[in-house]
């Protein structure tokens, strides 16, 4: 009898749920919104003079807020960090502890992503001299790089807070270590379109094999219009997949399709007003033109024979260098913000190919020429006082060796580290031959000029001409901008 009274007491709960009553009560709230929402046309946050823009060109070149001395940003993300100690951050202190127990201080409370136990410090792997007027120091790693050292600003106190790849690639490109944001190329064409409708504004070329480990997020629109996502094009085969029509299809009738689908796709915009409709219309219209476009700006075989000797370009072959040549040759014909990823730089000497002494030499090899070609390349043409050139990793290496499971690895390697490591910017009214920020005597940690991802964000953005403060899209009820609540403009590198 009490079983059947807990039962009954149970049905007429659930019942309870069930009312009108109930729904009025607990569900006001959800009411108001569904009322605001048919207020605000749907999800349209566009003003009517917006919306006539994106529905003609949403990339169409707008003028920057603030007079900016950038017109195009080439970022260029060594994918796992590259070691600031075997590159640019001279430590001969730590040279003289190589093989000492790390001490305690510098390990207690910390989080590793393998170190386990007592590490052994581990000097540099490479040798320093100083370089150009600036007297700048590099290692015997960058041999082409000492003859342009002079262009660049290097920023050797740079931290973050993530010590794992993919958090730390979302949090540098999207201003947060979580999925669904718009990444900064993504933001950079929106605010400011691409200077030629027949090409995308933000174009993204991936070399060392995979992909970065954050995946394609950090090159989404997160929740601005996909028309500003990356568009990834490959230096091996067709830039684009699906570029080339079918056999039997021709041009008129590729053009005679896209019109009939875009004119559903105006029907549907009007009844709905959703302005994902309106970047689809762009990106069919795109597709179209990038069939004629994307080839020819894609070709680097047509360069002539000192070009690709000054990058070690080899046409027809996926590769680092040809990715960078690529990047010139975009920025060149007006594309406003060229992404390279470039995997292969995660050294924890676990195997030769990720040992400091071994493979990490060889990327360094590589994409040394490459880099410094771009930037002598970008000056001799006057594209280096336009174009703003980044180049670094997600987060740095331990001054310790890496003792995965508190075993010293087989090679020579360093583990993750995200209170310091090195990055570097030039052009478009950066400081030439100027170092800021300095590092402890083993490089663990900042001493002075510490400066965050965000600081990064906001100068990309103040030398385009945003105040990243004010550059913001409206999502959820409240204003989001790139650097969400951080970020200082990193003003002693602005020239």
């Amino acid at each position: 009898m009490k079983s059947n009274n807990i039962h009954q007491e149970a049905y007429r709960h659930n019942l309870s749920y069930n009312t009108r009553r109930h729904f009025l009560r607990e569900c006001r709230t959800g009411m108001g919104m569904l009322a605001l929402g048919s207020l605000l046309d749907g999800c349209n946050f566009f003003s009517n003079a917006e919306n006539e823009l994106l529905a003609k060109n949403p990339l169409a070149a707008k003028p920057s807020p603030l007079l900016g001395k950038a017109k195009s940003v080439i970022f260029l993300h060594m994918a796992g960090a590259p070691s600031q100690l075997e590159m640019f951050d001279y430590k001969p202190e730590l040279q003289k502890m190589d093989g000492m127990d790390c001490p305690d201080s510098f390990i207690q409370g910390k989080k590793f992503a393998f170190i386990r136990g007592v590490p052994k410090l581990l000097g540099p792997q490479a040798s320093f001299k100083q370089y150009g007027e600036s007297g700048i120091w590099l290692s015997n790693h960058m041999q082409h790089f000492q003859s342009v050292v002079d262009e660049v600003s290097l920023l050797k106190a740079v931290s973050t807070d993530q010590f794992n790849h993919a958090p730390a690639q979302l949090l540098m490109h999207c201003g947060t270590p979580r999925l669904g944001r718009p990444s900064m190329g993504s933001w950079v064409t929106y605010g400011l379109g691409s200077e030629n409708s027949n090409l995308p504004g933000f174009v993204v070329l991936t070399s060392g094999g995979r992909n970065p480990d954050a995946g394609k997020s950090v090159w989404g629109s997160g929740f601005l219009p996909s028309v500003y996502q990356g568009v990834q094009c490959r230096s091996e085969g067709d830039p684009v997949l699906f570029l080339k029509d079918p056999n039997g299809y021709d041009r008129d009738l590729r053009k005679s399709s896209i019109e009939t689908i875009n004119k559903v796709n105006e029907l549907s915009y009007e009844e709905y007003k959703d302005p994902e409709i309106l970047s689809r219309i762009s990106q069919y219209e795109m597709a179209f033109k990038m069939q004629i476009a994307v080839p020819d700006v894609m070709n680097i075989s047509d360069e002539p024979a000192y070009i690709h000797e000054l990058y070690g370009t080899k046409p027809g072959k996926e590769s680092f260098a040809n990715n960078v040549l690529l990047a010139r040759k975009l920025v060149e014909k007006g594309v406003r913000f060229v992404q390279l990823f470039d995997w292969g730089w995660d050294s924890h000497g676990t195997d030769p190919g990720t040992a400091l002494d071994q493979g990490f030499v060889e990327k360094c090899r590589e994409n040394d020429q490459a880099v410094s070609a771009l930037l002598i390349d970008l000056k001799q043409r006057g594209l280096l006082d336009e174009t703003l050139v980044v180049w670094g990793g997600e987060f740095g290496r331990t001054p310790m060796q890496e003792n995965r499971d508190g075993k010293q690895n087989s090679f020579k390697g360093r583990d993750h580290h995200s209170d310091a490591f090195c990055m570097w910017m030039a052009g478009a009214g950066i400081k030439k031959g100027f170092t800021y920020g300095e590092t402890d005597p083993i490089g663990y940690n900042p001493i002075e000029g510490k400066v965050t991802v965000h600081d990064i964000q906001a100068t990309i953005l103040q030398q385009l001409g945003f105040d990243h403060t004010a550059f913001t899209y409206p999502f959820q009820g409240r204003n989001f901008r790139l650097t969400d609540v951080f970020g200082k403009v990193i003003d002693p590198i602005i020239s």
